[in-house]
């Protein structure tokens, strides 16, 4: 066993203490508790200062105070969001905890049209619930993530993910690509969080800088002509939440390289009116923007 290794096993059998600490407690306690736990202890961290850096590039505009509010509110989503993980499979049957607005029907259309989906969200309010609205409509789906550098905490995320991924999990990387086209052309459901910094992706605009963005949910659609829908997971109060769906038209002309470009930017351009609206939800402690 090496060093690393130890390192990771004892991180992971913390982790799994902490998740079972949260499972104890009921719902909305175990929520409050996580919430008072990353507040205090979050600003103590390095991710805190990137926090701020982020959100200072971001909206320079706002003043400091506003800033530290904002600051303040990620760390009680990012501590309620963590301490939630164990109630997830309460969460997604109750329609009073977790309301899906879906006005044009659209989990149910891509469920019955034979086609296949890609469903991206961001992270943002409780984003594990992104998944609610296929979930609740029957279909099978699939899902495309990082995962984490500790493969026990990686196994621990996936247990406690189970409820909502009927299908599976596909990590990113060029293998994991291909398994999203081999999924797609048998007309699989498969989710997406494109938040985050993709070494691999190309520099799109987000909060006026240019930030590595993935081109894969824009490559992936135009190639497979597959419908792309996306989720927001708004959080309301504690552990209340409301799943807003709505579909994404990717552009598709006979330049395919200038589509991805402009597809790519356009969830960009989505994803930041989204953090506008609700800045305090989104997880700013992602180094999003080159140093």
């Amino acid at each position: 066993m090496t060093i690393e290794d130890l390192s990771y096993r004892l991180q992971g059998g913390a982790a799994r203490l902490l998740m079972q600490f949260f499972r104890i407690l009921p719902l909305d306690a175990a929520s409050w508790t996580g919430s008072r736990l990353a507040r205090t202890f979050g600003p103590l961290t390095s991710a805190h200062k990137t926090a701020t850096k982020n959100l200072a590039l971001a909206m320079p505009e706002l003043s400091d105070a506003a800033r530290a509010k904002i600051i303040k509110g990620m760390w009680d989503n990012i501590g309620r969001t963590t301490a939630e993980y164990p109630h997830l499979s309460k969460l997604i049957d109750d329609p009073q905890r977790v309301e899906v607005i879906d006005p044009a029907n659209l989990a149910i259309q891509i469920r019955d049209d034979g086609i296949g989906a890609l469903m991206i969200g961001m992270h943002y309010g409780n984003w594990e619930l992104g998944t609610v609205p296929g979930y609740r409509v029957g279909f099978t789906q699939y899902h495309l993530y990082r995962a984490p550098n500790n493969p026990y905490v990686d196994a621990l995320l996936n247990e406690l993910r189970s409820p909502l991924q009927q299908g599976g999990f596909i990590p990113k990387g060029s293998d994991g690509a291909r398994q999203a086209v081999v999924l797609l052309k048998k007309h699989a459901h498969i989710g997406m969080l494109v938040d985050q910094k993709q070494d691999e992706g190309i520099p799109a605009l987000f909060f006026g800088h240019k930030a590595m963005t993935t081109t894969a949910p824009a490559a992936l659609a135009r190639r497979l002509n597959v419908p792309v829908v996306a989720a927001r997971v708004v959080r309301q109060q504690g552990a209340y939440f409301k799943i807003f769906v709505h579909e994404f038209k990717i552009v598709k002309t006979e330049n395919r390289q200038a589509d991805v470009a402009l597809t790519t930017q356009q969830f960009n351009t989505l994803l930041e009116g989204w953090v506008r609206e609700h800045p305090e939800q989104w997880f700013w402690v992602h180094r999003r923007w080159p140093r």
